[in-house]
């Protein structure tokens, strides 16, 4: 399972021009699943942001979480984030978990880090969506659960 990271002043997801999901101060996750993820990983990647240190401190030092702050989440679904582009120019998603696959486990990732007690909001599983976000810093994380990188 793969995340993108980025914290942010605010952030919202449209579909067909409607708001699905908005959020102020917080993290906008990128949230792609592999095709041999399980819960293992969702548990995996729910702790790692919720407790990833990327807010800034009284001492402007990056100490705090998105729990220390009380911050918001957007979870967006993001196959691509499985591209492998390593051939030719078109990218190949064979490492990409079946949407029915992937839709239940990224279920399982909002529904453990509502029970955070933050703020959660989401885009629209396979739809196509629109992000708006307000990158702060820019401070932007790549997180992996089988640990790539």
């Amino acid at each position: 399972m793969r995340c993108v990271v980025q914290r942010v002043s605010k952030g919202k997801v449209l579909v067909k021009s409607e708001t699905v999901g908005e959020i102020e101060k917080g993290l906008v996750a990128l949230l792609g699943v592999g095709h041999d993820d399980s819960s293992d990983d969702v548990d995996y990647l729910v702790d790692k942001v919720l407790n990833l240190r990327v807010f800034e401190d009284e001492e402007g030092k990056m100490n705090l979480s998105l729990l220390d702050i009380n911050g918001d989440l957007l979870v967006v679904s993001q196959f691509t984030l499985f591209a492998d582009c390593r051939k030719g120019r078109r990218p190949s998603f064979v490492d990409a978990a079946p949407p029915k696959v992937a839709e239940k486990l990224y279920e399982e990732f909002i529904k453990k880090a509502l029970q955070s007690g933050l703020r959660v909001e989401t885009g629209q599983f396979g739809a196509e969506m629109n992000l708006e976000i307000h990158n702060d810093g820019p401070v932007t994380i790549l997180l992996d659960s089988k640990k790539n990188f």
